[in-house]
């Protein structure tokens, strides 16, 4: 029950920030290059006023500007590239798994050390070689991020489509006369598709993490344009006098990360959980049925 009220309250803080972040321009948040007023608003401590008599809840960074506003805005982009990334990562895996654990053969075994070949390379050597050969921008992250992280969903949906090909619902869907690209789309990865939604869930808060990562060493999200990485790198030299500068970004990042995995963590359990009470009423009904007659 406490993890199921820490999933809850997890997604509660996910859907505010998310709303936060896309209404920050109806809350008043001014685009991510306006500046303020450098000379009287500079390095504004949280809760202070400036000259002009405005409250910033977060304080200000080096060019005047507000961190609430700015942190809302920048995590419309970081958001939007952590979800895109893990979306298209996941749909690229469910398409390479359910090939290679439905066709088998040399079709599975290259696809498979195709993978286990990318699997053995850390994530972040992949990320940083891709982006040095193209210039970095936004959608040059998003398509990273998906290129290098559809590798575990693939082996996870590959080994449940094989447990599937066996099942009885196969067997008459081919008897049926079902086309065996139409078994696999509407009867097979349906209900092979359960690890896969968790691993990609999961992989959201992996996918925001290594972009602020990127944006920080200036390989991803590219100024004038606000990411919570590049927040954070604005602020690193300031980190001793001023260190909300970067800590109110970092938290964000942080927050994001922590929510989508406890989210996760909860999908998983409740999946497994269904799982098993399926598994129980399957060998129920089998028992009460009785053993065969000839």
């Amino acid at each position: 029950m406490t993890s199921r009220r820490s999933a809850r309250v997890a997604g509660a803080m996910l859907g505010a920030i998310a709303v936060a972040a896309v209404a920050a321009p109806l809350l008043g948040a001014r685009a991510p290059a306006a500046i303020g007023d450098v000379v009287g608003a500079r390095l504004l401590s949280p809760f202070s006023h400036d000259p002009a008599g405005a409250l910033h809840l977060l304080g200000t960074d080096r060019l005047g500007r507000d961190l609430l506003a700015r942190t809302l805005l920048a995590g419309r982009v970081s958001l939007a590239v952590g979800v895109t990334g893990a979306l298209l990562a996941g749909a690229l895996g469910v398409a390479v798994g359910a090939v290679a654990g439905w066709r088998r053969g040399p079709a599975d075994r290259a696809l498979m050390a195709l993978t286990d070949a990318l699997l053995s390379i850390p994530r972040l050597v992949l990320l940083l070689l891709c982006v040095a050969l193209w210039e970095p921008s936004l959608s040059t992250v998003v398509i990273v991020l998906a290129a290098t992280g559809w590798m575990g969903v693939a082996r996870l949906t590959r080994a449940e489509v094989i447990a599937a090909r066996g099942r009885p619902y196969v067997d008459a869907a081919r008897a049926l006369g079902a086309p065996s690209r139409r078994t696999l789309w509407r009867h097979v990865l349906p209900n092979a598709l359960g690890p896969a939604i968790v691993a990609t869930t999961m992989g959201v808060g992996s996918a925001i993490m290594l972009e602020a990562g990127l944006s920080f060493l200036g390989l991803g999200v590219q100024p004038p344009a606000a990411s919570w990485g590049n927040m954070i790198a604005a602020g690193r030299d300031v980190v001793v006098t001023a260190p909300w500068v970067s800590l109110v970004p970092g938290l964000a990042v942080v927050m994001v990360t922590m929510c989508a995995t406890i989210v996760g963590d909860d999908l998983r359990d409740r999946l497994a959980g269904t799982r098993r009470t399926t598994v129980q009423r399957t060998r129920i009904v089998t028992i009460s049925r009785g053993p065969a007659v000839n």
